[in-house]
Order: structure tokens, then C-alpha cells, then sequence
């Protein structure tokens, strides 16, 4: 029975592509951010352009992981590896996430454009929203996730034996850059975005801020990435009182003091509705990223007027709003950890894992067996019967990084095993199927 579900590549159609490697502009422009909402596009280059081997459009173009297209500018498509790139990194932190105690939730992509009048956005984010016009009113595609986790927290009563209640979305966000500012998967318009806030009591916020910064450590070693940690504290224009303000920047302190990490203060860099702890990752290239975030928030609970009831069901207080992000944008650490691994993916988020070449027609059907029992273990392998030598096919798929490359011989039927060719390996070597799938399980759950 014929798989549709299997790869079969196409060795025509990925040279045009290597051919079509595309360019695209890398023009810097000033950060907007809206309040209560993570920053996700700072970033410093601290290595020279000569210094990169390749950047993350000419690495995209080269394994057929995305492309862009005129009539959506900002926007990006993902093909087949790309997204599973993608949804790697999507499933990798919702299952950090379900370890880690918070709720994954689901919120409209369009609001009426009164929950930002609400908010606070409509009058100092407008010009960077997408406005649309619906029945004679007006609606917005949201720009960031706050707004209608509030909505959640408030559509019925919350009692103090919930908090800390911790809310995770991968929400799709639009946001209206300039034309002049889209610079690749790095600064775009439609995202996706691994945002989470957590309402909770004054006494709670330490433990939260020291569980996130545990959440970073995990998350980034994983991926080979060092990070700086930078408090921003009460700016000139804080809204507030001063005793909250102090309260809270010493529970960030009292947290990042408890992790044992070196870190820096920024007086009067936190935002007017909170201080906040930025988060700044390095490559291997020593550039400088800043994808995580957590900001405390007092104003948005109190814009929305979100009330708990404490231990004496007649009086209510008002929960503390912790925004946090660790990858930020997804396509944004796509494009980074492309850069970072030059295209050479680690196995568990290799689009890639691996290939298998038949010699001839007579081991075409046991090829077949083989690319099926990778497939059903959960592996992503793709099948090239093409006629051609199998020493190019080899070099060919070497190019796009697949980790193992399978050749099947004529006598591999009757032996149960494939000659195997490691990306990381110089020689090749002899194994039967059951060895290599064990291989490949242990590769795949080193990361977790």
C-alpha cells in the first residue's frame, strides 16, 4: 500500500531551489512595544557580517525550510521541513510547560476594538495594529495575548485558593511593522508566540520569578545558548504606589540573587506598569538576542478591574500580572537557532533525521520496509529512488544536513541490516534496524 505520508525527494526540484537562495534586507529601525508586552525584537549584532557563515535566509532557502512571497510581506510560508522545525519547537516548550504546572489556553484572533480601549493599547499602539471594520464597528487582530487572558481570569469569580493561576497560549499576533523594518523570520508581522501570564499575589511573585528563571536555564541549555540577566527598575513615570513598586523589586531581586546567576540592574529601565527582568541570549557567534521576558504588571489587573476574593469572602484584592515569554517569537528563534546551528540541527529537531537509498530496483522493496519502520517509531526519514549514483545522492543530502543516510544493498534483505553514514561520523558502519532505531530513541530523548 502506497504511504502518502512519506518524503520522497525530488533531486530536480531541491537543486533549483539551492539555486534560488533568496536575499533579504537587514534594515534596523526603532523598537515599538506596547505596554504590557514582551519585547521580542531587540537584538545587537556584536559579529561582523564577514564573520557569519551563513545567515538564516540563505540557510532557509538551502534545506527548503520557508519562503516568502510579494503578496504577503511580513508573512512566511513553512514547508514541509521547516514546519516540522516548527512544531518541534512548539511541542518541546508546551511539554516544558505542562511540566512546569501552567494551563494551556486558547483566545480569538480578533477583538472589538473596545478590549484595547480597555487595555490601554488603542491609544498608544493603534498605528501598529491591524484595524478591520466589521458591521460598523471596528475590530483589531490582536497584537499580543494580555488582553484576553484578562478577559479569562475575569469571566467569573476567582477565589485566592486558585492563585497562582498560570495561563499559556501559542497565540498567532499580527502587528504592523514598517516595510522598511521586515528583516527576515527575525522582524515580521504575523507571528506566533509563546506567551503566558500568571496572576498572582504579592507574596507569590518570588517563587514565580525563580521557577521562570529555572524554565530559561532548562530551555536554553537545550538549545547550546548562554544568556545575561538585566533588572529594569521603577522608571521617573511609574504609575502606582511607591511601597508596591519597592515590594516587588524585591521579590525580582530576592529571585535572582536565590538562582545564583550574575546579573545587572538597569535603574529606571522597567516599564511604567511594572519592573521587569530582560533576558539576553548568545549564540555561537557571541551576538546577542533578547528573546525571554518577565515583566510584572499593575496596571493592566486594574484597567480590566480583575478581582480574587481573599481568605474573608467580603473583602477583594486586586491579583499582580506576570507576563513571561521564553522563546518569544517562534519564527524569531527559528531564525536564531538556524544561524546558531549553521543548518547542522541537533537529531531531536532535525527536520532531517534521516534518508535511505535503495542500490538498485532489486533492494527498492526492502527500502521501502525500512523508511516504514523508521516512519512508525516516530522518526522523520524521507526515500530518494532517483537514478542517479549513489555516491552523489550521498554527497547531496550531506549538503541539507541529514543526520543518517541509509544505503540499502542487494544482500540487506536477507541480512536485516543498512550501511549507515552519520553526519558527525567519518566512517560508515553496518547495523540492523532494531540497533539503529535504538540510537535514534536515545538521540531523541537526550534533549528532554
Amino acid at each position: 500500500m502506497h504511504r502518502m505520508r512519506k518524503s520522497k525527494v525530488s533531486a530536480v526540484g531541491l537543486l533549483s531551489f539551492l539555486l534560488g537562495v533568496f536575499f533579504l534586507s537587514k534594515v534596523s529601525s526603532d523598537n515599538v512595544s506596547a505596554p504590557s508586552c514582551p519585547a521580542a525584537w531587540d537584538v545587537d549584532e556584536r559579529q561582523s557580517p564577514e564573520d557569519i557563515v551563513a545567515d538564516h535566509a540563505s540557510l532557509g532557502a538551502k534545506q527548503e525550510l520557508f519562503f516568502s512571497q510579494p503578496d504577503c510581506p511580513g508573512s512566511y510560508f513553512f514547508l514541509p521541513h521547516g514546519t516540522r522545525i516548527y512544531n518541534r519547537l512548539v511541542e518541546f516548550i508546551r511539554d516544558q510547560y505542562w511540566k512546569s504546572g501552567l494551563d494551556e489556553v486558547v483566545t480569538p484572533n480578533m477583538f472589538n476594538m473596545r478590549v484595547f480601549e480597555t487595555s490601554g493599547h488603542a491609544g498608544k499602539y493603534k498605528e501598529n495594529m491591524f484595524i478591520l471594520e466589521i458591521e460598523n464597528q471596528e475590530f483589531a487582530l490582536k497584537p499580543m495575548n494580555c488582553p484576553g487572558h484578562c478577559l479569562m481570569f475575569k469571566h467569573r469569580v476567582r477565589s485566592y485558593k486558585e492563585l497562582p493561576l498560570r495561563f499559556a497560549e501559542f497565540g498567532i499576533l499580527h502587528r504592523k511593522e514598517a516595510s522598511d523594518a521586515l528583516t527576515g523570520l527575525t522582524r515580521v508581522r504575523r507571528f506566533q508566540m509563546d506567551g503566558a501570564h500568571i496572576f498572582c499575589r504579592e507574596s507569590q511573585i518570588k517563587d514565580e520569578v525563580r521557577a521562570f528563571l529555572e524554565f530559561v536555564r532548562d530551555v536554553y541549555g537545550v538549545f547550546g545558548l548562554t544568556f545575561d540577566l538585566n533588572l529594569s527598575t521603577r522608571p521617573e513615570n511609574y504609575i502606582g504606589d511607591e511601597r508596591t513598586w519597592e515590594k516587588a523589586e524585591s521579590a525580582l531581586t530576592e529571585a535572582l540573587n536565590e538562582f545564583g546567576k550574575r546579573w545587572q540592574k538597569d535603574e529606571g529601565e522597567g516599564a511604567f506598569y511594572g519592573p521587569k527582568i530582560d533576558i539576553t541570549v548568545f549564540d555561537a557567534f557571541n551576538r546577542k538576542f533578547q528573546c525571554a521576558t518577565l515583566q510584572l504588571d499593575f496596571q493592566l489587573p486594574v484597567r480590566f478591574g480583575l478581582s480574587y476574593t481573599a481568605e474573608y469572602e467580603s473583602k477583594s484584592e486586586t491579583p499582580v500580572m506576570i507576563h513571561r515569554a521564553v522563546l518569544g517569537s517562534v519564527e524569531r528563534m527559528f531564525a536564531i537557532l538556524l544561524e546558531h546551528y549553521q543548518g547542522k540541527w541537533p537529531f531531536w529537531l532535525s527536520p532531517r533525521q534521516a534518508i535511505v537509498f535503495p542500490v538498485s530496483e532489486k533492494s527498492r522493496s526492502y527500502s521501502l520496509k525500512v523508511r516504514d519502520q523508521i516512519h512508525d517509531a516516530g522518526f522523520y526519514v524521507d526515500f530518494d529512488e532517483t537514478d542517479r549514483k549513489i555516491q552523489e545522492k550521498v554527497s547531496e543530502a550531506r549538503l541539507v544536513q541529514y543526520n543518517y543516510i541509509l544505503v540499502v544493498g542487494e544482500e540487506a534483505a536477507g541480512t536485516g541490516q543498512v550501511t549507515v553514514h552519520a553526519r558527525d561520523e567519518a566512517d560508515k558502519i553496518v547495523m540492523t534496524i532494531a540497533d539503529l532505531l535504538k540510537v535514534f530513541k536515545e538521540k531523541s530523548a537526550a534533549f528532554h
